[in-house]
């Protein structure tokens, strides 16, 4: 059975993007896939946030939605990436093994260089932390958006020097895009996400989730006109969380004119409320009951490091460092 492998930055509440990109997608597979090693990647989240407290708090929010949408921990290997320190290792040995100048092009970094003053040397060597988590638990398959198909292809790279030198030592992953729900546009029409302030957290309490859905950017576009649904946001949030008959009465409603955005997004309010009603209550119970969680993530630890020290032992042999 092949092993997937997916993590999730824990840089807060995961918001609606992460949850249809990136969670749903990971946990439909574990449910279809029983080897499957789901991570909280906080590790990567120090090359930002410094502060204990927010990391803390952070982790149990990016757990609990988690757990929250159906996640079964005794299915699958779910942990927190700082509980498994044989990957910091391995990407230092990595590390080792890859050119500054091919570091210097991931987006990663490319990103911010033109801001030398934000990047630190954590975010520079990003994607070798990544590889790391990778090719350490022998994973088969990475689900990823399109934005992320580069650090696949820099964890391939890697290891394709290692087997040159050495042999081979590491699986050789590869990517699996899920094409519908890879650009989830956020309440300004651009990619949501975190540093565009752009997300809808649907967990948050009602009132502010309804603000979220209502300052959604729209066309001026008149009540009574015909709109497009194509270039609408509200839209198309919405049809990633319907059905189809519920897609195409909205559809229907947009292009005979007479309903106006507001209404769309009272809809979508509502649909997001009817629709994850128990994964908002079971997030609340997981995030006030950290101690439950945290044990669930530490017995996740505790195989993914057994795995982690097969691989690992694997390549400090072929170093002579065993």
């Amino acid at each position: 059975m092949e092993r997937i492998l997916t993590g999730i930055q824990s840089t807060g509440v995961p918001h609606l993007g992460n949850l249809l990109g990136a969670i749903l997608p990971a946990i439909k597979k574990s449910h279809e896939n029983t080897n499957a090693f789901l991570f909280i990647a906080d590790l990567h989240s120090i090359t930002q946030i410094k502060n204990p407290e927010i990391l803390k708090k952070n982790s149990l929010s990016t757990a609990s939605a988690w757990l929250a949408f159906g996640l079964n921990p005794n299915n699958v290997c779910f942990y927190r990436q700082s509980d498994v320190p044989q990957v910091t290792e391995l990407a230092w040995y990595l590390s080792c093994f890859f050119p500054f100048s091919r570091l210097s092009l991931a987006h990663s970094f490319k990103d911010k260089s033109s801001r030398f003053i934000d990047v630190n040397a954590g975010l520079f060597s990003y994607p070798m932390l990544m590889a790391a988590d990778i090719l350490l638990y022998d994973a088969d398959v990475i689900p990823v958006g399109k934005d992320q198909l580069q650090h696949i292809e820099i964890a391939r790279d890697v290891a394709s020097r290692v087997h040159t030198k050495y042999g081979e030592v590491f699986k050789l992953p590869r990517a699996s895009l899920n094409s519908q729900t890879n650009y989830i546009l956020g309440t300004d029409g651009t990619k949501m996400s975190k540093s565009n302030n752009n997300t809808i957290d649907i967990f948050c309490d009602e009132s502010d989730l309804y603000k979220q859905i209502m300052s959604i950017s729209t066309s001026s576009t008149s009540l009574n006109d015909p709109k497009n649904p194509e270039d609408c946001t509200v839209f198309h949030l919405y049809s990633l969380i319907s059905d189809k008959k519920e897609i195409n009465d909205l559809k229907n409603q947009y292009l005979s004119g007479g309903y106006g955005y507001g209404d769309a997004k009272k809809l979508l309010f509502n649909k997001i409320l009817k629709k994850f009603e128990n994964e908002r209550r079971k997030y609340n119970e997981f995030n006030q009951n950290p101690d439950k969680v945290e044990s669930i993530l530490l017995k996740g630890a505790k195989k993914a490091s057994q795995v982690g020290d097969e691989v690992l032992n694997r390549f400090r042999k072929k170093l002579g460092f065993n």
